[in-house]
């Protein structure tokens, strides 16, 4: 039996994140992780010559950020991050600029001008009311949208909400759909009182009265050679107080009196003064006999989406993706596709071209059945494309273990049980994916400085 101060169950990101940090505080450290590989979402493999990443991703808030900080504070050198690029959406005549601003979604002729007029007065009403601190997280969609909009308009927002939470606009909230599209930043999660409240008010109607401009971004990027890149920054940086075990999938996190102990594997036991589940928090209730009831409903009540992506390697460049950035196709059954080979060589051979098309998964429909709608889904919105496919690779990937949704519930870095901590993409609800990672490490990061386990001098 092994003792130390911190076990961390799932080597994803998140897991990593924590045990790099808390490694570089001095703690002996565990991780354990079931599968073969680590970085879980946050990593790339070679498919017959084409390095495929674990679905297509934008990394944001890169110049301020979670993932800043990490870097900054953390990493022992800095990945390259490419500027992003722009965001497209295709039609049957081409693909258009994705509209960042409200000047440039009065222009936006994909959806009739009448509803881009009223869409406009919506932003701009959702935005301002969100600058004054009144909720838009309980607000839906469908219900905020003005009325008799057409059924294209319809669609493109119920795309956009598709991929901002994994969900349709019915369940998806107004405050995700203005966070997720860069027209507002993302709380800190902090508690605003005084001059703090005046800053983050002051803050909103700044980016309100910017939406005129281009400027209401946050810096996005993609890691140049693919998400493998950010991992093996993350793998070089780690203390050797850090110790990593593959194919070691924990079956147990014991207690005492409501106290977390250690954890059991298949074949040995560990003990700790810390556990920290990286997995999902859904799967909490499996692994922990003295949870409350009530905590166990709330874990029941988290809401997820399955992806499907498909990567097609082309065995040339072709005009269609002749950009930097990502499209979204809304007709009918949309997707969000990236040609990531665009950013920098050796991602595909030499002349050739990757491109990543993610679709929402039907859960009721067979998994055959989902391959064969999303290539006719590909082959209609590009027709020729089918001529240069040479390589096809499927990934199912739950992107984010929690969606952010109206209902959905959305797990605290805090257990029931104390010393036992959650962390990752269903302990957080700010941003999105890897960003979403980091935001909820650093937060779990607090929560144990603040219950004492790390000495705040060495921060």
């Amino acid at each position: 039996m092994g003792r130390y101060d911190v076990i961390i169950i799932g080597g994803g990101i998140s897991g990593l994140f924590s045990a790099l940090i808390l490694g570089k505080a001095g703690k002996r450290v565990l991780l354990l992780e079931k599968r073969e590989s680590l970085g879980g979402n946050c990593n790339s493999y070679i498919v017959d010559g084409f390095q495929v990443d674990t679905g297509p991703h934008a990394i944001t808030g890169l110049a301020n950020g979670p993932i800043r900080q990490i870097i900054d504070e953390y990493l022992n050198y800095t990945p390259v991050f490419l500027d992003y690029g722009t965001y497209h959406l295709r039609t049957p005549d081409g693909i258009v600029r994705v509209p960042a601003n409200i000047t440039e979604f009065i222009g936006f002729d994909v959806i009739p001008r009448r509803d881009r007029l009223a869409l406009s007065q919506a932003i701009t009403k959702a935005l301002t009311l969100s600058a004054f601190g009144i909720e838009t997280t309980t607000q839906s969609v469908h219900d905020f949208l003005p009325k008799n909009l057409s059924t294209t308009t319809l669609a493109f927002v119920d795309a956009v909400c598709h991929f901002l939470s994994g969900k349709d606009m019915r369940k998806t909230s107004v405050h995700r759909v203005l966070a997720g599209s860069s027209f507002m930043s993302e709380p800190s999660g902090e508690k605003k009182n005084g001059s703090r409240l005046t800053e983050h008010v002051t803050d909103r109607i700044s980016r309100l009265g910017r939406l005129a401009t281009n400027k209401v971004s946050e810096s996005q990027g993609y890691p140049r050679g693919g998400l493998k890149t950010l991992l093996n920054a993350v793998l070089y940086s780690m203390p050797p107080n850090v110790e990593i075990q593959t194919n070691q999938e924990v079956k147990r996190i014991t207690t005492l009196d409501r106290v977390a102990t250690g954890v059991e594997t298949s074949e040995e036991s560990f003990e700790s003064s810390i556990v920290i589940h990286s997995g999902f928090a859904k799967e909490l209730p499996e692994m922990v006999d003295e949870l409350p009831p009530a905590y166990v409903s709330d874990l029941q009540r988290i809401d997820q989406t399955k992806s499907l992506t498909v990567w097609l390697g082309l065995t040339k460049e072709i005009s269609e993706f002749n950009y930097i950035g990502s499209e979204i196709w809304f007709q009918e059954h949309p997707y969000w596709a990236m040609p990531i080979s665009n950013y920098s060589q050796g991602i595909a051979p030499r002349g050739k071209q990757l491109i990543g098309f993610t679709f929402v998964m039907n859960e009721k429909r067979r998994l055959k059945s989902e391959k064969e709608r999303a290539m006719d889904t590909i082959t209609r919105a590009i027709p020729r494309i089918e001529r240069f496919i040479e390589m096809e690779h499927y990934q199912t990937t739950t992107p984010e273990k929690a969606a952010v949704t109206i209902d959905g519930y959305i797990a605290e870095n805090r257990t029931p049980i104390k010393n036992l901590y959650l962390v990752g993409t269903d302990a957080d609800r700010r941003s999105m994916g890897i960003t979403r990672a980091a935001y909820s490490t650093l937060h779990l990061i607090e929560e144990i400085k603040n219950d004492g386990h790390l000495d705040r001098r060495k921060e």
